[in-house]
């Protein structure tokens, strides 16, 4: 629908070209047309710069788009790995979530059943302690019943213990599948938000492409008017210089026909006998000539960075918020640095996989507090030390962190 529309804006356009030089290509005298065709001849040259102008910003928009299309190519197979590795933490979540199960259930049976052996020896009181000895056959082997005891006792606190380290031990394995789940999520979204921009900004690189060939379209189809205009000048010059040609050989035909007239006047009057002499009359032809030829003219760590990141940390332990930008209320990674840069009096992107290419790109060795930390999916704001201020997980919210606790892409100085 857009190509036919396209086609129609040409053909319209043509007509236009085409009816506004009908009523001026024929002039009155060949030096006019002539002026006419070098004015036409020197707009066909820039119609034609302009076509080659107009195709080489053409190309570079192509390659923008096909760069495009590989990054979002490449965006979307990362949010497919995203979703794959989220399933596979959901299925660990749930098999450890059976196995603190179990570990909380030994634990409880432990404890029961060091309650019911504690209830049978103690809670009777030292009447059943004293019988549990005096039924004892020797002194030796009353040591040996009471060592039974502390033995049975130290062994039933030694189970629950070790019970209950298991189960300590799976709630941490738990709880550190919930945190890297809940940071798989937010690259997700973070990736799904890059693939949502970079597909509009496909479309609008495909939108601007596509004008760009109504643009060719109409400026061929200018030039072709023009050559059809200069074809007709052309035309109209031979045909004015062949009417020129004929008035002349006329001209020149009715003073031969003039001269031969007078002639015979003189002949026959001398004739008649009278001896005058007839003054010979001479005439000189004068032939014009038009000048048919014309030369065609021819018409290159700063303390606005230290400020960033003190100002960043003034935000940590606030939510995480998908797609949000309060550094109160919540904010995602790149909404976050975006807003403190706002704050801050800078204009920086308000996606991760922009501002990738914001400011100026140092070297993770020089890093200086208020840098931004690029990763895939993720971004946040250097401050000092090794560690990063950013909008971590929905779990996390904002938070310091390592900065290489993944793998950096770029490190971007924009203060």
């Amino acid at each position: 629908m857009r190509k036919k529309a396209a086609r129609m804006m040409c053909i319209s356009m043509t007509c236009l070209i085409l009816c506004s030089f009908s009523g001026k290509v024929y002039a009155s005298t060949i030096s006019e047309i002539r002026r006419q065709q070098e004015e036409d001849k020197k707009k066909l040259n820039n119609v034609q710069g302009q076509i080659s102008g107009l195709q080489g910003e053409q190309s570079e928009i192509g390659a923008e788009i096909d760069e495009i299309d590989a990054e979002l190519v490449q965006i979307i197979a990362s949010v497919d790995l995203i979703k794959e590795e989220i399933v596979e933490k959901e299925n660990q979540i749930k098999e450890t979530e059976a196995e603190y199960e179990v570990a909380k259930q030994q634990e409880e049976t432990q404890y029961e059943t060091m309650k019911i052996r504690i209830k049978f020896m103690y809670e009777q009181g030292d009447i059943s302690y004293m019988q549990l000895f005096l039924s004892s056959e020797s002194f030796s082997d009353m040591l040996n019943k009471a060592d039974y005891v502390e033995q049975l006792y130290a062994y039933d606190r030694k189970m629950l213990e070790e019970y209950k380290a298991a189960k300590d031990y799976v709630q941490q394995v738990w709880d550190r599948l919930e945190e890297e789940k809940s940071e798989l999520e937010a690259s997700q979204h973070e990736l799904e938000e890059e693939q949502s921009y970079m597909e509009e900004l496909l479309e609008e690189k495909k939108q601007e492409y596509e004008n760009y060939n109504v643009q060719i379209a109409r400026a061929k189809q200018e030039a072709a008017a023009y050559r059809t205009r200069i074809k007709q000048q052309t035309a109209q010059i031979k045909k004015l210089e062949e009417e020129e040609r004929k008035r002349r050989e006329e001209e020149e035909r009715r003073r031969k026909e003039e001269e031969e007239r007078r002639r015979m006047e003189a002949e026959a009057n001398n004739s008649s006998g009278e001896s005058n002499s007839q003054p010979s009359e001479s005439s000189s032809s004068s032939s014009s000539s038009s000048s048919g030829g014309s030369s065609n003219v021819a018409s290159g760590g700063s303390a606005a960075g230290q400020s960033i990141a003190s100002y960043a940390c003034q935000f940590i332990g606030n939510p995480y918020v998908a797609g949000g930008t309060s550094l109160t209320n919540g904010a995602d990674c790149s909404g976050f640095v975006w807003r403190v840069f706002k704050d801050k009096g800078y204009t920086v992107p308000r996606t991760s996989w922009e501002l990738r290419n914001v400011g100026t790109e140092v070297s993770y060795s020089n890093a200086q507090p208020g840098d931004i930390i690029c990763y895939a999916g993720h971004v946040g704001i250097y401050i000092g030390n090794g560690n990063i201020v950013h909008a971590s997980t929905p779990k996390s919210g904002i938070k310091i962190t390592t900065a290489t606790y993944k793998s950096i892409l770029s490190v971007r100085r924009v203060a």
